[in-house]
């Protein structure tokens, strides 16, 4: 299947509007809502969970938004927390129904694996996305065929029509990028990435034309860090923030692995990751100096 093919629109042509980013932002608003009343009554998760007949693990899900509410489940906790203002009870159980409301992305979900599926739902919403990549060009700032070859590479198994599926979820979630207001975008890649020809010589090319397109558009920042900066302070990996608009949710980290992702959520962890990133800007080329390295690397691939 061509390019062109690949980036149909799946059948809800909404599906990535600004308004309808899926259960995510419900399910984080509600959690942290939920872990205040637990921790200001002092309860452990242990016990909370006991009252729903779950783990404190689901606990620990429930409060960071990455997992479905059942409204019995809510209405306990509710009850267990001192909460007996009708008005913020109808409040939150209106955040649980909504918290279980159909995701953007399942209309993908035959290729979305549960591990990713709070990340794919708060990129969506975000008002900000900082990210660093040491080996591929950012997934928000691939073209098709790129993202086809890397894909094939994670995903060797893979048959036409799934990898197809993949290379249009990819492309649906650059959306955000072209929305009313537009996500931010601000993105470190390491200069091995675009030194390597993924899908070959004329597919890296491509992609790097279409960096330097994009880096034209006010709602993306690119830097790139040099092979002659040495070390720096991203050596260990690549990293995802993601800020939601409001102001009242914690920043989102995320670290993607082969067959899995990390969320590092404690305050502590995600001002590290904040540290890092804003380290990585300072020790990389400036904004201004993209577009001449991207034309030099063009010119020489």
């Amino acid at each position: 299947m061509g390019s062109d093919e690949v980036l149909t629109t799946p059948p809800d042509s909404t599906l990535l509007d600004g308004r309808s980013a899926g259960p995510t932002v419900p399910r984080l608003v509600l959690g942290a809502r939920l872990r205040e009343l637990r921790e200001a009554r002092q309860i452990s998760r242990t016990a909370a969970g006991e009252v729903i007949r779950a783990s404190r693990s689901k606990i620990s899900r429930l409060e960071a938004g990455r997992h479905g509410f059942k409204l019995r489940d809510v209405t306990d906790l509710l009850t267990l927390y001192g909460v007996r203002d009708e008005g913020e009870r109808a409040t939150l159980l209106t955040l649980a129904e909504e918290a279980n409301a159909p995701a953007w992305w399942q209309y993908f979900s035959d290729v979305v694996p549960a591990w990713t599926q709070a990340y794919l739902g708060a990129e969506q919403a975000a008002s900000l996305i900082r990210c660093f990549e040491v080996q591929r060009v950012p997934q928000l700032l691939q073209t098709p065929d790129y993202a086809r070859a890397s894909l094939r590479l994670a995903h060797s198994d893979a048959r036409g029509e799934e990898l197809d599926r993949r290379v249009m979820l990819r492309m649906t979630r650059q959306r955000i990028l072209r929305r009313r207001p537009a996500a931010q975008l601000w993105a470190v890649i390491d200069e091995a990435a675009l030194r390597r020809p993924v899908g070959g010589i004329r597919t890296m090319r491509a992609q790097l034309r279409h960096l330097i397109e994009i880096c034209r558009l006010p709602q993306v920042t690119v830097q790139i860090m040099p092979f002659v900066a040495g070390g720096h302070a991203g050596e260990a990996g690549p990293v995802t923030i993601l800020r939601l608009p409001g102001g009242r949710l914690p920043d989102m980290v995320y670290l993607e692995q082969r067959v899995t992702a990390l969320y590092p959520d404690r305050p502590s962890e995600i001002e590290c990751y904040w540290d890092v990133m804003n380290r990585l800007v300072v020790e990389a080329e400036s904004p201004e100096e993209t577009p001449t390295i991207l034309h030099r690397i063009l010119q020489e691939t």
